[in-house]
């Protein structure tokens, strides 16, 4: 458990890595012909994950002080592939699991175990592979070889099968076409694709990325990647600043193709002082007003704003809440549950989250094993009238191991709760 006490901050860190980035790279180097390189990673549990899973389809993965160093196999093998608790490791690494010519198991672990995976089977089983799963739960079991052709894929849910297939059909032997309905977080689709593109494969997509057309039997080459700041972690970070103080958050670009970068707007929505440079964002505190902001496409914004809501007298809202549902928690509810133990009212009509903000209060609030649910109690605390207590802040491992030592650098009184 942590406390973190009301504090003022101030200071400059550097962000995270982007673990969206950084699970895409290892996916691409398991994928590619050489040595892929990734520098500026961080090792988070999402990160280990997808290093696990890429081991074991066969590649060779090593790790040298802030870098990764990816060799592909030369025939990717069907095995055993332990996915934590990262959803994009598991629905990613299916379609190019399904490249290989067995049966390849993908196996969750706490609340992994719990979100659905069932969008997985008709695609795959469309393209020439066989897929199961317990239920439209994990585990999943795919058995290749991938084959191509044409598949219709809901992504209404996650866009994270997309990225998957997106990966690992220009591998296959033949040509396929993918057809998308009810696409959601498509800035992920899109730094899946400049990825691709850096390493060199040709597809082709609709202006809405509502159709792909993938050329067959390409072939992928090994590259070096530098990992770009995570925003995720990063906003944060961010709103600590715009609740109390000054925080400079080196290692992120405002041209990011990350869908969290749009923190930037919704802080500035709120009232808050953005400043941003060539590898920086500096954010500051005024005087703050309620706000609204659609967070359809980029969901994982919700803890942090709602964290920052939180702390602003006056209803604010959140559009997009129904993406939460099928997170590490449901997240909508482990907010609400959160902020009631620190005597903030939040209602959910099921299309958005609504914060009545104004002073929260000291108390004890539990993570539910949700990392952003631990990182926007932690932020929150900031303005509550005492010391807020939360259970399990180590999930935080998850995405942002250093987040509780980070705070403590911006000058947060954070302690080790009995």
């Amino acid at each position: 458990m942590k406390r973190v006490w009301p504090s003022e901050v101030r200071g400059t860190l550097r962000a995270p890595a982007s673990k969206s980035m950084v699970q895409r790279c290892i996916a691409l180097g398991t994928l590619s012909e050489g040595v892929t390189t990734v520098a500026g990673a961080t090792e988070c549990d999402d990160v280990l994950a997808a290093i696990a899973a890429a081991r074991g389809l066969g590649a060779q993965v090593s790790w040298a002080r802030d870098e990764f160093r990816i060799r592909g196999p030369e025939v990717l093998r069907a095995g055993d592939l332990p996915c934590g608790e990262s959803g994009l490791c598991l629905r990613s690494f299916a379609p190019i699991a399904a490249l290989a010519d067995g049966w390849s198991t993908l196996r969750a672990s706490g609340s992994l175990a719990r979100r659905p995976v069932g969008m997985i089977v008709e695609p795959l089983e469309a393209l020439g592979a066989a897929c199961r799963t317990g239920g439209g739960l994990p585990p999943v079991e795919v058995r290749g070889p991938l084959a191509g052709g044409r598949a219709v894929l809901d992504a209404t849910v996650t866009s994270q099968v997309l990225t998957g297939l997106l990966l690992a059909l220009p591998r296959a032997p033949g040509d396929s076409e993918v057809v998308v309905q009810g696409l959601t977080s498509r800035p992920y689709v899109e730094m899946t694709l400049d990825l691709l593109r850096q390493a060199g494969a040709r597809i082709e997509a609709a202006l809405d990325r509502t159709w792909f057309r993938i050329p067959g039997h390409q072939r992928l080459v090994g590259r070096h990647w530098t990992a770009e700041g995570d925003f995720s972690g990063a906003a944060f970070l961010l709103v600590a600043g715009a609740l109390g103080g000054e925080v400079t958050v080196e290692g992120l670009s405002a041209a990011s193709r990350q869908a969290d970068r749009r923190i930037l707007e919704a802080l500035e929505a709120a009232g808050a002082s953005v400043e941003t440079g060539p590898d920086r964002v500096v954010c500051r505190s005024r005087v703050l007003h309620p706000f609204e902001f659609d967070c359809t496409d980029c969901p994982d914004l919700v803890p942090p704003l709602a964290a920052l809501a939180a702390a602003i007298p006056g209803p604010s809202r959140l559009r997009g809440s129904f993406r939460l549902r099928h997170k590490e928690s449901d997240r909508s509810a482990t907010l609400r549950a959160a902020f009631t133990a620190m005597g903030i009212t939040a209602e959910d009509d099921g299309e958005s989250l609504r914060v009545f903000g104004g002073r929260p209060r000291t108390g004890v609030l539990e993570a539910a094993s949700d990392h952003r649910i631990a990182m926007a109690g932690a932020v929150a605390a900031l303005r509550a009238t005492g010391p807020v207590t939360i259970r399990g802040a180590e999930c935080v491992s998850k995405s942002y191991p250093a987040f509780f030592q980070d705070l403590a650098h911006l000058g947060v009184r954070v302690e080790e709760a009995p």
